[in-house]
């Protein structure tokens, strides 16, 4: 199992739109093969947000990067502060097991 952390500061004026990324990120997500489990954090007043997502193997989460990833570009297009992070780690334990 493999988690994708991508993290971001969406710029002033924008904390709003996580919303709308949210909805239409995490229905993206969901429907790649792979995916176990999808969230998508922040959108406070600070823009501190993101995307964290499980993946049954390397090569599902590595795939989704294709589509999820120009997706994800789109919306950050403009409005973030400096370039996103995103970091693919192998998980070695979960609660609950998956």
């Amino acid at each position: 199992m493999y988690l994708r952390l991508v993290r971001f500061t969406l710029s002033e004026g924008n904390a709003s739109y996580a919303d709308v990324m949210a909805k239409e990120l995490i229905s993206a997500v969901k429907e790649q093969p792979g995916c176990l489990s999808a969230v998508f954090f922040g959108g406070g007043d600070d823009g501190e947000s993101g995307l964290c997502v499980l993946w049954d193997t390397q090569e599902h989460a590595d795939a989704a990067v294709e589509i999820i990833g120009p997706r994800l570009q789109g919306h950050l297009a403009g409005k973030v502060n400096g370039q996103p992070e995103a970091r693919l780690f192998p998980v070695l334990e979960s609660y609950p097991p998956l």
